[in-house]
């Protein structure tokens, strides 16, 4: 009997590390995976960014090289003054989108172009809410009743009829998701940043809780 109790004891204790080695791994790997979309979050504007950058200068170069031989050859003045030109190209574009018409002609090509662009609109709003933009009216957060349960989504727009169009992202990838159309009483809106709700997707629900005390009645 006793032999009996002590592999019983032994077999619980096994079954116990197990399970506790099983929580550790999956965190461990919820983390790595987790951290890794963040970053690619991160990086991945940058570097298209440079590439931009990088393509940009090297169409304009040919423009500039009468210029950098006026400067000594130990200097790099061609790509000096490319990138200079670069830089002052974007600064004339974004002074020119702050103006009404650059306004409207802004809004006309993202509507005919770059919002067919997948994640598009979501890396739009993104950069506006992380830079301070609140007039920004798409990409709400919500919570969003899809049969019995409550699920993080976004409000993308209202319909005449009062009724939601809105965008329910996969977990952990929040670029990626399925778009419903809902009655009003079935979204709640959330009195929460943007960045705080793309969180709570990308990390598997962590911070689901806020989300929920922060549905409005």
């Amino acid at each position: 009997m006793r032999s009996r109790h002590r592999e019983r004891l032994t077999s619980a204790a096994v079954t116990g590390v197990t399970a506790s080695g099983g929580r550790v791994v999956k965190k461990i790997s919820e983390f790595i995976l987790t951290t890794l979309i963040g970053g690619l979050l991160v990086v991945v504007p940058i570097y298209l960014s440079i590439l931009l950058l990088l393509k940009a200068m090297g169409s304009v170069v040919g423009l500039v090289a009468p210029f950098a031989k006026l400067f000594p050859e130990s200097l790099p003045a061609a790509q000096l003054l490319s990138l200079l030109v670069v830089l002052i190209g974007c600064f004339l574009v974004g002074a020119a989108v702050r103006t009404q018409a650059g306004r409207a002609l802004r809004e006309r090509i993202e509507r005919s172009l770059f919002e067919r662009l997948p994640g598009y609109a979501l890396i739009r709003s993104l950069t506006q809410r992380v830079a301070g933009k609140d007039e920004e009216t798409v990409w709400k957060p919500a919570l969003v009743e899809i049969q019995e349960a409550l699920v993080p989504g976004f409000i993308i727009e209202e319909l005449d009829d009062g009724r939601f169009t809105v965008f329910i992202p996969s977990v952990p990838t929040p670029l990626a998701g399925a778009v419903y159309i809902l009655d009003r009483h079935r979204v709640h809106p959330l009195d929460v940043p943007f960045t705080q709700a793309i969180k709570s997707v990308s990390r598997w629900g962590e911070g689901a809780k806020d989300l929920v005390a922060a549905m409005k009645s």
